[in-house]
């Protein structure tokens, strides 16, 4: 397979050369994290119902003023969905 890549692609693989990684190494970390973004696509898709209640939820909660510390709803969230990918 034959791909033409742009110049500012070029200037990534060229920056990555220089550090000692190959081009196929940059072509395999690309693909991981694409990967993972559809991974992620997919997990919203499979828990959009939980999603919703969730959010509807957080929105009652928020108009009663029971609102969280910002580093604590997130470390809940990151709970959660380990949790969940265990499960």
């Amino acid at each position: 397979m034959i791909i033409e890549i742009k110049p500012e692609q070029q200037k990534v693989l060229d920056r990555a050369a220089r550090s000692g990684m190959s081009p196929e190494d940059v072509l395999d970390q690309a693909f991981a994290v694409i990967d993972e973004q559809y991974r992620e696509d997919d997990w919203m898709l499979a828990e959009k119902q939980f999603i919703a209640v969730q959010i509807e939820e957080g929105f009652a909660q928020s108009e009663r003023g029971e609102l969280l510390d910002a580093d604590l709803a997130i470390k809940g969230l990151r709970e959660g969905r380990t949790t969940r990918r265990i499960a």
